[in-house]
């Protein structure tokens, strides 16, 4: 099975949302104007949104999403990167009141904060919907007020973990 020929119909579906999207912002520097664009275009409430939401807990519940667990934290990737989501690999993490291990984004990482709860957790104090470091960046992904998935959007599916 190679990333670009998923083997689920869920997956295959959500290959081609993530491509669709990954094709309005390939080129795009990864900076405030960007964060700004994607909440006004598709942001929480929005089809895209709900779109992608809807895909991520559908992959969670069939078992190709967040696959893996580590340190009370459910992740994976899912597709790497390739020129089909034009050179962005993508993760999914489900996190639940806990901040997740320090990291730095050499190109920049694009975040699709997805709440699960009735209370809306949030991703670095952001609510639902898009959150946009640049390149250089570093954090230690925190979500908090209950659960949450965040999807990682990485050019070149480059981050580098701080030992």
């Amino acid at each position: 099975m190679s990333d670009s020929n998923p083997a689920t119909p869920g997956k295959a579906a959500f290959h081609q949302l993530i491509a669709g999207l990954t094709a309005e912002i390939a080129g795009k520097p990864l900076d405030g104007t960007l964060d700004q664009w994607l909440n006004a275009t598709h942001g929480a409430g929005s089809a895209r949104f709900e779109a992608l939401r809807q895909a991520c807990i559908g992959g969670v519940a069939e078992g190709w999403l967040c696959e893996r667990e580590g340190g009370g934290i459910r992740y994976g990737r899912v597709f790497k990167a390739e020129d089909a989501l034009h050179r962005f690999s993508v993760d999914v993490v489900d996190m639940q009141d806990i901040a997740g291990p320090h990291h730095t984004h050499p190109h920049g990482e694009i975040d699709l904060i997805m709440p699960l709860d009735d209370h809306p957790a949030t991703f670095d104090g952001r609510p639902a919907g898009w959150c946009v470091y640049g390149p250089g960046t570093a954090h230690r992904p925190t979500v908090a007020q209950g659960r949450a998935l965040v999807l990682y959007l990485l050019p070149e599916g480059q981050i580098k973990f701080t030992p």
